[in-house]
């Protein structure tokens, strides 16, 4: 895309018209997807031939150029950045964004609805749209056709804005924290200090992931709860299990003093 200000036309109208029609020529021959025209500047013709020659369309707008690029850079902010999709079930939980990840048939929209109905809200279910914004902020939302609805195994498909009105819902969440449920595996070691971090790469951006070992009785609702109050915390600078190690490892130097 090329924008063309009171400068750029200013200086085309220096030039004869031949030399003018070679430097758009040649500049045209980039494949350039559109040509705007600020300040609603007149446009010669030979300008629009040579445009129409390239198949290039010339655009021509009212506002001054800074104005312009002001309200067209954060949509092709938008438009243009990574996206990808993910399997998994989207909540804001206390403002936190938790996706979680796991199995089909495991849970996870289960897990979602119970969070709902004790006052969080869902983004996405099943399908997570993910955009990259910036260097390192991950935005999930759901397909705009599935938008509030949920697969509910046995049920079937549920409109959950219907049901718990409309704060049960929101339209995109920051992605902070990943929460794979799975079901339990006697043969692997799962974390029970919290010490060792796990992370997982979504459009080129870390994010912090947390195993959940499934098995009879576990409320996975409350522990989503806490994944997200603990991430929280960590903000303030608190992180629990390293400030549990540390006065262990202390009281253990004294102890052996």
């Amino acid at each position: 895309m090329w924008v063309f200000g009171e400068t750029e036309m200013t200086y085309m109208a220096a030039l004869t018209e031949d030399v003018a029609r070679g430097r758009l020529d040649a500049l045209f021959s980039y494949a350039v997807p559109a040509v705007f025209v600020t300040k609603g500047q007149e446009v010669p013709r030979y300008f629009l031939e040579v445009a129409g020659g390239h198949d290039v369309p010339v655009l021509r707008c009212s506002r001054s150029t800074k104005e312009f690029y002001r309200r067209i850079k954060p949509f092709l902010e938008l438009a243009l950045a990574p996206t990808t999709t993910l399997h998994g079930s989207l909540a804001d939980v206390y403002g936190v964004g938790l996706l979680f990840v796991g199995d089909s048939g495991v849970g996870k929209s289960e897990c979602v609805l119970d969070l709902v109905e004790r006052g969080h809200r869902l983004v996405a279910d099943d399908l997570v749209l993910a955009t990259r914004r910036g260097n390192d902020v991950i935005i999930g939302r759901g397909h705009e056709l599935q938008r509030h609805h949920m697969e509910i195994r046995g049920i079937g498909i549920i409109d959950v804005q219907a049901l718990f009105g409309i704060r049960a819902i929101r339209q995109q969440k920051r992605i902070e924290v990943i929460v794979d449920l799975e079901r339990w595996n006697l043969e692997r070691d799962y974390s029970r200090t919290g010490l060792e971090e796990q992370y997982q790469d979504i459009l080129g951006v870390r994010i912090p992931k947390v195993t959940v070992p499934l098995n009879a009785g576990k409320n996975i609702t409350v522990i989503g709860e806490v994944v997200a109050m603990n991430h929280l915390l960590s903000y303030s600078g608190t992180r629990s299990a390293q400030a549990f190690d540390l006065r262990l490892r202390q009281y253990l130097e004294q102890d052996y003093e």
